[in-house]
């Protein structure tokens, strides 16, 4: 096995060398400037503008009601997001919480 293993170095590091090699059409490396530009109508695709919200969407995107901030609270606490999934949130919260 260890015979094997100099031989089998050596062709690594060749094949290496070989698959490495720079392009010789690009001297520098680094690709060439137009082939990273690209068109308006494509690069548009990706960016999309955010729609404009009401003030109440406003409100219920930044502001979380009670109950949604007392699930984060029993998510965020592994003990009592594995028994909200056997028993429920409500007896779950209440459990760990003793407020509901």
């Amino acid at each position: 096995m260890r015979r094997l293993l100099a031989p089998l170095m050596v062709t690594l590091a060749l094949a290496v060398l070989c698959c490495c090699e720079k392009d010789p059409k690009d001297p520098s490396g680094s690709p060439s400037t137009p082939s990273i530009k690209i068109k308006k109508e494509v690069a548009n695709a990706f960016v999309k503008r955010q729609k404009r919200f009401s003030m109440s969407e406003w409100y219920s995107q930044y502001y979380k009601s009670p109950m949604e901030q007392m699930r984060e609270h029993c998510e965020n606490y592994p003990p009592c997001d594995y028994l909200s999934e056997q028993i429920g949130f409500p007896m779950a919260y209440n459990h760990f919480f003793r407020r509901y």
